[in-house]
């Protein structure tokens, strides 16, 4: 985990900043495509490369960067296919099915307008593995003109109209042909983000009764008090229109938090164990159980082990909960703050094709949300975050020292876990265990040590 957050340009999830600052400028941007376009280029052994897949949620930057990486990436000799706002799974999609030799999605999730980002996938509709990253950010500051293209040899840019039906058309393919989701009412939260249009025409499609919100972007709004990370105002809605449940997906759709009938929040984590649960009903769960990551309450950990089933946990990030269930053969995998992975269906979270999912499970089973996606009681759990500059405090001995204290305070019947945040200066401070007292202690005293190093360095 140390030697990823050492990368000068990629975190957990791609390149993130603020937006028309350093590194998230057109210039850093425009070098980003020049030293993909080089890097994978090179992994084809020097073939010729025909095009990439853009696509970009709905901050007003993303204009700046789309044109910015298109221009890279033409300069290196690849056509690029612009496809507007999408969600992000759908750039995975879209890249495999138009043969592309990458993807490209301009978002910074569920951050503000202010930010924004770049996440790449391979042909395979993957995101790209850390030895490729390093390799791209490598190149990022040489000097690559010699590498551009001749004249006569420059991609050309198109755009492609039908990206959005073709994306609501694999979404469809999820639930089983001729049936429909007919006869349920829900909500739908689209963070004035990249699903503002799909989200509600998929629903309307497959006969829900829908009410949309947060479906207005003006380039400036896109999470702002609405979204997966915002959902008072889901979680009034769907009460005040008797709905049976809410869909709240962040800026660009690739995770997913539900509100159930009564306006209560369902995380991730239930989600998880009511899909997984209903795989193994099913007979179509594979790997034996879930993976999730190190933040999963302990509670779902516990619920796997009830129903014979295993928990795998691996750093925070879906692309490395993507990695263990490939290299270990799971068809279901996310995170606590709802990325839900269903490898039978796409390479990556999609916030939209697991609320199908889930909303196909509650038809079937014909019970309530609150009761359909409560499936344990989750252990009292706190995070915090601590603020940084320079270096981060978890290299300073004395706090290594505390928070293995820390884990000797719980003994068995806790965990502790302090990490940096891949995407901003931060150190995030967890700690969960049945006595939540000691939990709110333990969290308090990390970050008090924590505060007092990051302060000094």
């Amino acid at each position: 985990m140390t030697s990823k957050n050492k990368k000068k340009y990629f975190g957990t999830d791609g390149i993130r900043g603020l937006a028309n600052k350093y590194p998230m400028t057109a210039d850093i941007a425009l070098k980003v495509a020049m030293a993909s376009a080089s890097v994978l280029r090179s992994a084809r052994d020097g073939k010729h490369m025909d095009r990439v897949v853009i696509g970009k949620d709905t901050r007003l930057s993303g204009y700046m960067l789309e044109q910015a990486m298109s221009a890279g990436f033409i300069s290196m000799g690849m056509d690029v296919i612009l496809v507007g706002p999408i969600p992000t799974p759908g750039i995975a999609k879209l890249t495999r099915s138009l043969r592309a030799d990458a993807g490209v999605m301009i978002s910074a999730s569920h951050n503000l307008y202010q930010d924004n980002g770049i996440k790449l996938f391979g042909s395979d509709g993957f995101k790209l593995d850390d030895a490729i990253e390093a390799k791209i950010e490598a190149k990022i500051d040489q000097d690559l003109s010699p590498e551009l293209v001749s004249s006569e040899d420059l991609g050309k840019a198109n755009r492609l109209d039908d990206a959005l039906g073709r994306y609501i058309e694999s979404l469809k393919r999820s639930i089983p042909r001729g049936e429909t989701l007919e006869g349920l009412r829900v909500v739908v939260d689209c963070a004035h983000g990249a699903a503002y249009k799909v989200a509600p025409q998929v629903l309307w499609e497959l006969e829900v009764d829908v009410i949309a919100i947060g479906n207005a972007p003006d380039g400036r709004n896109i999470n702002d008090g609405y979204g997966a990370c915002a959902t008072a105002k889901l979680q009034e809605a769907v009460v005040d229109n008797h709905a049976d449940l809410g869909i709240a997906l962040d800026g660009d759709a690739d995770r997913l938090i539900m509100v159930d009938e009564k306006g209560n929040k369902i995380d991730g984590d239930q989600l998880m164990a009511a899909m997984t649960l209903w795989f193994k009903e099913r007979g179509v769960l594979t790997g034996g159980g879930l993976v999730a990551t190190v933040m999963s309450n302990l509670g779902l950990e516990r619920l796997m082990h009830e129903n014979d089933l295993t928990l795998a946990r691996t750093n925070v990030g879906d692309r490395y909960v993507v990695e263990h269930m490939r290299r270990h053969g799971f068809n279901l995998g996310g995170e606590q703050s709802g990325h839900l992975v269903m490898s039978d269906h796409a390479t990556t979270g999609d916030g939209l094709l697991a609320a199908l999912q889930l909303l196909d499970m509650i038809r079937h089973k014909g019970v309530p949300a609150s009761e359909a996606l409560n499936m344990f009681d989750p252990v009292p759990q706190l995070l915090r975050n601590v603020e940084f500059k320079g270096k981060s405090p978890l290299l300073n001995e004395s706090v290594r020292i505390e928070i293995d204290k820390a884990q000797d305070r719980f003994g068995a019947a806790g965990r502790v876990l302090v990490r940096p945040s891949g995407t901003e200066k931060l150190i995030r401070v967890m700690a969960e265990g049945d006595d939540s007292s000691l939990v709110e202690n333990i969290v308090n005293d990390l970050c008090e040590v924590i505060e007092k190093v990051a302060k000094v360095g």
